[in-house]
């Protein structure tokens, strides 16, 4: 056996070009194959895990502007979003929908505690805004319905905010009151989120925030979650009629889309999941393709190979050499070969998935509303690695297989004669 190896040693060093090639067309095939799906996958990932933490069957309306003239009135005008459309979808759509909030926020609050400060937005909101959004009470409590009907002056803080005003103190936050451009706020809770949303903000009750900042009836934006509308056909028939139901309110035509833009996260999850399915097909295609290619490359090099050794196999049976070990010496060369360079590639696909985990993982898109995580987790099935390793290991055999037979099959003076 050591000598069997001693000369597979010996063959690869007297032909250094051919090996690297051999083993160049291995390494890139798998190492594409992983870079591809890795990538596809860090996509995929970040998709799922946003979705999972937030509520499906939520949807958001914002004000926007008329594109239709409506009942003599010109179009472009600005469509304010008012507290009789929040009570409004709560009485006409109480079969569709589970629960009802609203948002307003007042930007630039000075909140300090003792000698620290720091500058945030207070966002009010109602108890529903953890139900469809990723923000996790990690201490105390979230704003509740007693706080919304009783125009309590509760505060929620980041964590990163109260490790600002508190750390230095040693003081829990819970209970404190920390004052908010001249109002007192009390703590009754500490959040965190995924990372995917801003620090600088704070939740009050939607009910103190529009009293306190004379914000009116009107607010930012309606959010609320639904139920019995399981495909895109039936929640765009309940988007038409709430169109209808709102436009009624705020004197716009129904079906102008620009007056209120409703965002359904549920119909943007079936769609961009069926994105995600086509990128996974085109993934796999683009990856098998180029496995191919270094199945390809195999294949011809190893048909080079045989065919430049076929004196040497006439050599050795006139020497006295069986056909089975020449056949064994070329199958173990290509499975040699083919393993070690198929392992080169998986460890360098690998490593660029990591890298691009560490490089990318962390990057947001800003959505406006949220900021979305667009790349995470870019892992590979250790067994898909394994598995078009093998591919390949078995299509260089049989590739430099098949012709070894041949040529192991004519004579020694016709080999020797072979050019």
């Amino acid at each position: 056996m050591l000598d069997l190896w001693q000369e597979i040693y010996g063959t690869i060093k007297r032909n250094k070009l051919r090996t690297f090639l051999t083993g160049f067309a291995v390494s890139w095939g798998i190492f594409m194959l992983i870079v591809l799906l890795g990538a596809g996958n860090g996509i995929i990932h970040a998709f799922e895990q946003s979705s999972s933490e937030r509520a499906l069957n939520s949807i958001r309306i914002f004000p926007g502007w008329t594109t239709k003239p409506y009942e003599g009135l010109k179009e472009g005008r600005l469509i304010l979003l008012e507290n009789n459309d929040l009570d409004a979808t709560e009485r006409y759509f109480s079969d569709n929908v589970i629960s009802v909030g609203a948002t307003v926020r007042q930007s630039n609050i000075n909140v300090s505690f003792g000698q620290e400060y720091v500058n945030i937005s207070l966002l009010g909101v109602h108890p529903n805004y953890t139900e469809v959004e990723t923000v996790k009470t990690t201490d105390g409590r979230f704003i509740n319905h007693n706080d919304l009907k009783e125009r309590r002056k509760v505060i929620v803080l980041h964590k990163k905010t109260a490790e600002i005003l508190f750390e230095k103190s040693h003081i829990e936050p819970i209970g404190q009151f920390v004052n908010a451009s001249g109002v007192a706020y009390q703590v009754v809770g500490i959040y965190n989120d995924q990372g995917d949303r801003q620090a600088s903000e704070a939740y009050i009750p939607f009910s103190t925030l529009q009293t306190i900042y004379n914000k009116g009836e009107r607010l930012n934006n309606i959010i609320f979650t639904t139920k019995d509308l399981e495909t895109i056909e039936s929640n765009e028939l309940f988007e038409a009629n709430y169109r209808r139901v709102i436009g009624a309110n705020r004197r716009f035509d129904p079906t102008d889309d620009g007056a209120i833009y409703i965002w359904n996260r549920f119909t943007n999850y079936l769609r961009t999941q069926s994105a995600m399915g086509i990128l996974r097909i085109a993934i796999w295609v683009i990856g098998i393709f180029t496995l191919l290619s270094g199945i390809v490359g195999v294949s011809n090099i190893m048909l080079i190979t045989v065919k430049e050794r076929t004196r040497e196999f006439g050599i050795r049976k006139a020497l006295g050499a069986k056909p089975i070990s020449i056949l064994w010496l070329i199958i173990v060369e290509s499975v040699t070969i083919t393993t070690l360079f198929g392992y080169i590639g998986m460890v360098t696909g690998i490593g660029v998935t990591e890298w691009m985990n560490s490089a990318f993982g962390n990057q947001t898109m800003d959505a406006g509303m949220f900021q979305q995580t667009m790349f995470s987790d870019p892992t590979v099935d250790l067994s898909i690695a394994i598995q078009a390793t093998l591919t390949l290991i078995i299509a260089g055999t049989l590739a430099g297989f098949f012709p070894a037979r041949k040529a192991v099959s004519i004579s020694p003076i016709e080999a020797l004669r072979s050019d």
